[in-house]
């Protein structure tokens, strides 16, 4: 894994300050990732404070044919800032672009740089009585630039979408250092392509995103959510409809929360299982809005009872029980539950269209107790856009070896199954390392090469994150 030479690193350190340059063992300590593993070795950091100084570092790597990874928040799930392997290269990191540079209630808009937290954007907006409405476990750490980069989605996807969906225009250092300003904030604008789409989801791989307007949204500070114990999967669907019938317009999240999760968030941390109805699964409902929701709570969960779905419930009374249920919820990946085998395991960030949510749980759940039977697998997440996070992975020490040997086979059955119920491999994530040579299949390859024509023409030196995201052709 080379890396930029000495007199190279000199030429920023001289021009950005020394403040600017992390190397060594330092650099070490910043290149952790979610699953405790390095992405760098002997890396070297570039830490610009501004758009300017990211303009030169992107100008200067060009020039000396250097690779540039960008780094938010480095909570990224698919290896989407190691380094590469075969190429001298830099870490860059937006931590220093830290700023909220304006709020503007009226227009309904914030504007960040890309190494402001999603925790720092959401308290801000409630500054001014706004809500900022992407959010997942990670907000605190997790970087706008990173969320933007991956198109993150969140708790609250079924009701005001992915990242995507709320960035109105971005700024981003091109290929060649030139600084793109396209912070718009026009709700409507037809003069032709929306090109900061094509930095949304695109991983650092056109560009380094150093800002985004943002939008905000009425706030919600009447907010209720229950945790409901289902009959079974099949219920998922119907229970979907009726939360949309009964709490029309203020449907905030549906969340699958199965009893082998909750049971271990339990036995870590000693809190008493929420529910203990004996079903396999629950759903955690969250209705939100500027009046109170709780009699559309009630009528909910009243006719998913009435329907024969509901089999017990309890609905959040005070903050405190409401902040509880979704701690319960952050806590159940396996990056808190199974810390320690965890690295070894499968979890998956797969989206499939919502009536296939069912049969993916059971095929995938089927095909891990044929193939990985030491393994365990149980699925959650997002129900209300078809976001299913399953895990499979070992659970003690003695299970790894046996569980390594039959990985391959498991993602292999993972595939097949994604591919043929017409979903994806990557909803929220990013594709990165970990999945670029598995996703060939999504698409048509003609979408591959439209793809990869994008990239050529906005980075036709291959300096911006190489080999993610895009499968080789040969693939």
């Amino acid at each position: 894994m080379p890396k930029a030479d000495a007199a190279f690193v000199d030429l920023l350190r001289a021009e950005l300050g020394e403040v600017a340059i992390v190397t060594g063992s330092d650099a070490d300590d910043q290149t952790i990732d979610a699953y405790g593993k390095p992405t760098a070795i002997d890396s070297v950091i570039v830490r610009p404070a501004n758009v300017n100084e990211v303009s030169f570092t992107v100008k200067a790597c060009a020039d000396a044919g250097i690779a540039i990874v960008s780094q938010g928040g480095n909570t990224g799930l698919s290896k989407g800032t190691y380094l590469p392997e075969h190429q001298p290269s830099i870490i860059l990191s937006l931590a220093r672009l830290n700023q909220i540079e304006s709020i503007d209630p009226e227009r309904w808009t914030i504007t960040a740089q890309a190494g402001v937290t999603i925790q720092a954007v959401q308290e801000a907006a409630a500054g001014v009585g706004r809500l900022f409405a992407p959010d997942w476990g990670a907000r605190g750490s997790a970087s706008v630039g990173g969320a933007v980069a991956t198109d993150a989605g969140g708790n609250n996807v079924v009701r005001y979408g992915n990242m995507r969906d709320n960035v109105m225009g971005i700024e981003a250092v091109l290929a060649d250092g030139s600084i793109w300003d396209g912070r718009r904030s026009l709700r409507k604008d037809s003069s032709g392509y929306d090109l900061k789409h094509l930095f949304i989801g695109s991983e650092g791989t056109l560009g380094v995103v150093t800002s985004a307007v943002l939008k905000l949204v009425p706030a919600t500070p009447y907010a209720t959510s229950t945790l409901a114990a289902i009959t079974g999967l099949d219920a998922l669907m119907p229970l979907l409809t009726l939360a949309q019938k009964h709490g029309a317009g203020t449907l905030t999240a549906f969340e699958l929360i199965p009893d082998v999760a909750m049971a271990r968030v339990d036995e870590l941390f000693g809190r008493g299982k929420a529910i203990d109805a004996g079903t396999e699964f629950s759903v955690l409902v969250k209705l939100a809005s500027s009046e109170p929701v709780d009699d559309m709570i009630a009528s909910f969960l009243s006719a998913g009872v009435d329907a024969g779905y509901i089999v017990d419930a309890i609905v959040a009374g005070t903050p405190d029980q409401e902040a509880s249920l979704w701690t319960l919820r952050d806590d159940i990946p396996p990056s808190t539950t199974y810390r320690e085998t965890q690295h070894h395991g499968i979890k998956l960030d797969t989206a499939v269209p919502i009536d296939h949510i069912e049969e993916f749980i059971r095929r995938i759940t089927a095909s891990a107790k044929e193939i990985a039977p030491m393994a365990l697998c149980y699925g959650f997440g997002h129900i209300g856009d078809g976001n299913i996070h399953m895990m499979i992975l070992p659970i003690t020490e003695e299970t790894i070896e046996p569980w390594l040997e039959v990985k391959p086979a498991m993602e292999a059955a993972i595939d097949e199954t994604v591919f043929d119920l017409d979903g994806t491999l990557s909803a929220e994530h990013g594709v990165g390392l970990l999945l670029r040579d598995r996703v060939g299949p999504q698409k048509q390859e003609l979408e591959w090469d439209m793809m990869r024509s994008v990239q050529r023409a906005l980075d036709p030196d291959n300096v911006f994150n190489p080999g993610k995201l895009i499968p080789d052709p040969a693939s």
